[in-house]
């Protein structure tokens, strides 16, 4: 019995749509990654891009656990001396939920070209419309 490999030409792709009201921002950003990966595939091969278009709606109705609103902080450094950073969840989340949502999925894919690459495919709506009905996504469950 041999190993099936996929190739670049033959991948297909689909688009998916995740629902993030009311489910904790962890567990949309699992399933996020996983589908941008393409692991729920069978055919799945860790060094080809063979993951799906994924659409997060309702990024703002996303929850965290806990004490992360107030005791989890965003931090980034400008560079410079003195330069760092810090933004309360609490805000991100009331101003920026998508942000919040890209940078969950984002910390979940591979540090290389090809993780960037799937991060592409990512698309994240604060409200419960998108754009890309077009493209007729099927819903996908987050829970």
């Amino acid at each position: 019995m041999s190993t099936t490999l996929a190739k670049p030409q033959t991948v297909t792709r689909k688009w998916y749509v995740l629902d993030a009201a009311g489910v904790p921002l962890g567990r949309v950003a699992v399933k996020a990654a996983t589908l941008l990966r393409g692991k729920h595939k069978p055919d799945y091969t860790p060094n080809v891009d063979c993951g799906d278009f994924v659409i997060v709606i309702n990024a703002g109705g996303a929850v965290l656990t806990g004490n992360k609103l107030t005791q989890k902080y965003y931090r980034h450094h400008s560079g410079w001396i003195g330069g760092l950073k810090e933004v309360q969840y609490k805000r991100i989340m009331d101003q920026k939920p998508e942000f919040a949502v890209e940078h969950a999925v984002i910390g979940m894919l591979a540090k290389n070209s090809l993780g960037r690459h799937q991060a592409t495919r990512l698309h994240v709506f604060a409200g419960a419309e998108h754009k890309h009905q077009a493209q007729q996504p099927e819903v996908y469950d987050a829970k």
